[in-house]
């Protein structure tokens, strides 16, 4: 079953069939006019093209074709397969990168004015600017830095910082790595409270609303340095994700995410499932698909690039290291770095005005 979705008059629901095997569900704004430059919008974990609702007429109205996808495993988009011993290939980041290319070509355009990314769309977004620099013309990245593709050798490492974390007195796991067993959809998906309450609460403590979000620069990868991110990163050794966020239910209305608009994610993610956004992380953490990804090694970012993150954010702090050095790293031309007041992680939602101002500043640049 799917769900009619609530959306601003001039922001429309539709597909483009036939991309890279994907029919592909969009939400678009300034599509009235012809020949208007291309904003495409990749949202991330676990969200829909619906996150980016508020930010898209605005842009529209600043005279930009809008789109935002149901990312391959997301929402309305099929084609996609959400068994967890499908073939993983389909998602590496790569593959991701064709969705994006195949979309702007179904749209009849030459290339992308403005590409944005968020959260895991951010990694997405910034692969998309490295390999193809001459059709992602610029792109603002958002909650999750890029600091360049993986540096050669292949040669597979085990990182020691899990058994680490699992040997600290109040024992730890990474959430990513949590993501990625088999359980973790089952977890969300048919938790005890169901999926409406677990969102609210996971949407609830990634936000500015959680006032013991106060993220700062971690000195070192280390258990004991990680650890200090709170438990919806660095999770409890016992406890699944749901459980991890139940304790922080909100009680009251979300002003900047009313009920009405939370039931629209809770019901497609129960109709889904959310195995297909782990899959994304799957393919990281296996590193089965870094070799493709080290064939770029050393190369940045050519093109104007900038970052946007809510000042409540933990997600440009989850690598040691101060993130605007990272990104520095990763982009040669990059513009700057902003923390919106009054935001978390779900910046362009808690912040949609602000956010708009930070993308047209950075666009007229």
């Amino acid at each position: 079953m799917t769900f009619e979705i609530n959306l601003p008059a001039g922001v429309r629901s539709r597909f483009v069939p036939d991309i890279n095997g994907l029919n592909v569900h969009v939400l678009e704004a300034g599509f009235e006019t012809p020949d208007r430059p291309l904003a495409l919008l990749l949202h991330g974990f676990p969200e829909l093209a619906y996150s980016w609702r508020k930010v898209m007429l605005p842009l529209a109205q600043a005279g930009y074709h809008v789109v935002a996808p149901d990312q391959r495993g997301y929402g309305r988009t099929t084609g996609w397969d959400n068994r967890y011993d499908c073939d993983l290939s389909s998602f590496r980041l790569l593959n991701l990168v064709r969705d994006a290319v195949g979309l702007v070509a179904a749209l009849g355009h030459k290339s992308v004015a403005l590409l944005v990314g968020h959260d895991f769309g951010s990694p997405v977004a910034a692969w998309c600017a490295l390999v193809r620099p001459d059709l992602f013309r610029s792109v603002a990245l958002m909650s999750a830095p890029f600091g360049g593709p993986p540096p050669l050798p292949t040669r597979k490492v085990h990182d020691p910082i899990h058994d680490d974390l699992a040997r600290l007195p109040r024992p730890r796991k990474h959430y990513q790595w949590y993501y990625s067993t088999r359980e973790a959809n089952d977890n969300m998906q048919h938790c005890p409270q169901g999926v409406h309450a677990f969102l609210r609460a996971y949407y609830h403590v990634k936000s500015a609303d959680w006032k013991a979000n106060k993220p700062t620069v971690l000195a070192s990868w280390t258990a004991s340095e990680v650890a200090k991110m709170p438990t919806y990163y660095i999770m409890d050794f016992d406890k699944n994700m749901a459980e991890t966020v139940a304790p922080d239910m909100p009680t009251g209305d979300c002003k900047w995410l009313p009920e009405e608009e939370m039931r629209f994610y809770s019901r497609e993610f129960e109709r889904t499932g959310f195995q297909g956004g782990l899959q994304w992380y799957r393919c990281g953490t296996t590193g089965a698909f870094n070799a493709e990804l080290e064939m770029f090694a050393g190369r940045k970012i050519d093109v104007p690039s900038c970052f946007i993150s809510g000042k409540s954010d933990w997600g440009p702090y989850q690598r040691a290291g101060d993130p605007e050095k990272i990104l520095r790293n990763g982009c040669s031309q990059f513009r700057g770095i902003h923390f919106v007041e009054g935001a978390g992680h779900w910046v362009q939602q808690e912040q949609p005005g602000e956010t708009v101002r930070l993308l047209l500043e950075f666009a007229k640049a």
